[in-house]
């Protein structure tokens, strides 16, 4: 054979090797590329958690805070108490946000949500009847004693305002008769600090802070919510995050 058809022979039938190395055979099984891991699915948003009042009907202002406060967990674990000046009343929840019991309480005569700088420091008698407020706001409360060595509940130490059982010094200001009345109205007395019924003091009050802290929350009555708590509405934000 001629040399140059010789290697043309050669080389037809070196090519077609590699070709066929290359191609996969005609009706035989396709290549499967390897499977794209699955995406990381993102966690389901957390169910939204209120406040159970147990059958009772607060406040919208209350239940408003309440809710927030077991949603958002801003008591921190503690138990927690919401004091509703408007409606001269104080809800006690355990740290899941159950309330434990509710009932009127008598609050600082004067109208207003600040205390006046230093007045803690002050003796009572030189408070001024337009300075007996009971401040509102996040307090962080633990268990005391005042100066009588009454045990008291400490709501903010440093302007002497806090929890204690109801005491009838002045007969004429009839404190029992405006803890007892019907309406709120009359529940303005105080120099600042908070009366409670000594029965409700003794069986709920007291044992929610024996020898532990707890967050009370003070509702404003001059000011707006948004101004003295950042709590956002809990079916509302719950419902935006589904979305």
């Amino acid at each position: 054979m001629h040399p140059i058809l010789d290697g043309l022979k050669q080389g037809i039938v070196l090519g077609a090797a590699v070709v066929s190395v290359m191609l996969p055979p005609m009706g035989g099984a396709r290549t499967t590329p390897s499977p794209v891991p699955a995406a990381t699915l993102a966690a389901p948003p957390a169910a939204p958690r209120f406040a159970d009042f147990q059958g009772e009907s607060p406040s919208h202002a209350v239940r408003h805070i309440a809710d927030w406060v077991t949603d958002s967990r801003d008591n921190r674990g503690m138990g927690y108490v919401i004091i509703d000046k408007q409606d001269a009343r104080i809800w006690v929840f355990d740290p899941e946000g159950r309330l434990k019991a509710a009932t009127p309480v008598l609050l600082g005569a004067a109208t207003g949500d600040d205390s006046v700088a230093g007045i803690g420091q002050r003796p009572i008698a030189e408070v001024r009847p337009e300075e007996r407020t009971t401040p509102a706001g996040r307090f962080v409360a633990e268990p005391g004693r005042n100066a009588q060595g009454e045990d008291v509940v400490w709501v903010d130490y440093g302007a002497a305002v806090s929890m204690h059982r109801l005491r009838a010094i002045e007969p004429k200001e009839r404190r029992h008769e405006r803890l007892a009345s019907a309406t709120p109205e009359d529940n303005r007395i105080s120099y600042g600090c908070i009366n409670v019924p000594p029965a409700f003091f003794d069986a709920v009050l007291k044992p929610a802070f024996d020898q532990r802290r707890g967050v009370v929350y003070v509702l404003p009555e001059t000011k707006a919510l948004a101004d003295v708590f950042a709590s956002y509405d809990v079916t509302e934000k719950h419902r935006s995050a589904t979305f």
